[in-house]
């Protein structure tokens, strides 16, 4: 699949693969100084991108593994869905979540043109809605909230 992508600052890089078995691509931060993600305090990355999404797919923006288990930081709304009519610039906000797990006080630092999210394009089906007096039984149910096991 093509992704047709829109350039808006000098300093915007090419989304990249890590490895050929990577699922999502890696997008880039565009500050130009280093910036500290600090327990509490939500900072938002341009990635100084615009993308043209196929009719039919989403853009899902995802956290890095690495930013999580080393730094308790992920993406504040935790995933972002970009639609196929969208046509602005894409942005990551980032916020650390306490500094128990591990990370101590270490924020994390976010240099110039670091990875800064991961995203996917995903097809999207539209589906119609239809209200029915019954739904089709299963063997679990309404069992729910770790009734399957865990």
């Amino acid at each position: 699949m093509k992704l047709n992508i829109k350039k808006l600052s000098p300093l915007a890089k090419a989304p990249t693969y890590a490895t050929d078995g990577s699922g999502c691509f890696d997008l880039y931060s565009t500050n130009t100084l280093p910036v500290l993600v600090h327990e509490g305090w939500p900072v938002t990355f341009d990635t100084g991108l615009q993308f043209e999404i196929p009719l039919g797919h989403a853009m899902f923006i995802l956290s890095r593994s690495g930013h999580g288990f080393n730094f308790d930081t992920r993406l504040s709304n935790c995933v972002g869905c970009i639609d196929s009519d969208y046509r602005g610039e894409v942005k990551v906000k980032l916020f650390r979540d306490s500094s128990d797990a591990g990370a101590g006080d270490i924020p994390l630092t976010v240099m110039p043109g670091d990875r800064i999210a991961q995203a996917c394009i995903l097809p999207v089906p539209k589906v119609s809605f239809a209200f029915v007096d019954s739904l089709g039984s299963t063997e679990r149910g309404a069992g729910g909230f770790g009734s399957s096991g865990a």
